[in-house]
């Protein structure tokens, strides 16, 4: 595997590779199976991988969140080479930003539902991020994990106003054996935590079982019920969505997706399951 720490040395050897094709796995390191998972598609149906691993301070909307955010690079490089990942890209915080930037795109209310409530200026941060990356290494599809649905619905909203030619590639959410959602903020659940935190896969479940149009109501109404009654858990939303808009579905919404975000213990957990 091949590692980049500048945005001029891996611009400077994609040019090498001519006209192959290039899968981007974007991530934020503190890779699990979920991260490689990405990885093994794009290296499915691309000439070559590039995954990068960037803490990107622009995202956080809590400095302590992005101080603890944690960062094991040597064990994240052995796993990628273990799954023969063809280039990394990890650079720092002052090779991909200037002092003096300034962005801000407008996406409508996209930017202001479900985790966008939560996190104000949080897909502004994304948005900016993805764009620099995307610009360095120009790939040919783009590899995100469902798990954050509402991100993967801001980048596709930036791609067309940006009119960047890339296909994205959502894939599906990896989960523990349990039914937790993979995620690099499990590492500081306790084991208690992992218990109380199964409460989100099951509510979403529960929500897909018992789906009816008519009842979207009730159904968001007993979902939030089951995470309130869950010791530890802390719930900010569970929402059944239009899959497109993320506004709140009806009967017209041709694709529905519940969307859930609480705090396990002192980790903020999100997940989502597409019900229709």
């Amino acid at each position: 595997m091949k590692i980049f720490t500048t945005r001029h040395d891996i611009q400077a050897y994609l040019k090498t590779l001519g006209k192959q094709t290039i899968g981007f796995v974007p991530t934020m390191g503190a890779l699990h199976n979920g991260h490689l998972s990405l990885i093994s598609k794009a290296a499915s149906e691309n000439d070559v991988v590039v995954c990068s691993i960037f803490v990107n301070p622009t995202q956080f909307t809590d400095a302590k969140d992005l101080e603890n955010y944690p960062r094991p690079i040597e064990e994240d490089i052995a796993k990628l080479e273990a799954i023969n990942c063809d280039v990394l890209f990890n650079p720092g915080v002052d090779d991909m930003y200037d002092g003096n930037e300034h962005w801000h795109l407008n996406i409508g209310q996209l930017e202001f539902l479900l985790e966008g409530e939560f996190r104000p200026g949080h897909y502004q941060g994304v948005m900016q991020v993805v764009y620099k990356l995307l610009d360095i290494v120009k790939p040919t599809r783009l590899y995100m994990g469902q798990k954050d649905y509402q991100q993967i619905a801001v980048i596709n909203r930036m791609l067309a106003i940006k009119n960047i030619p890339v296909e994205m590639v959502m894939c599906p959410i990896e989960r523990e054996p349990s039914g937790l959602a993979m995620s690099s903020r499990n590492i500081h659940l306790s084991d208690d935590d992992k218990q109380h935190a199964l409460v989100l896969s099951r509510a979403l479940q529960w929500v897909k079982d018992n789906f009816d149009n008519s009842r979207i109501a009730d159904l968001e109404e007993k979902a939030n019920d089951m995470l309130q009654a869950e010791p530890g858990v802390q719930p900010e939303y569970f929402e059944l969505a239009d899959g497109q808009t993320l506004l709140p579905a009806d009967a017209s919404s041709e694709t529905i997706v519940a969307l859930t975000a609480a705090k396990v213990g002192k980790t903020r957990l999100i997940d989502n399951m597409l019900i229709k």
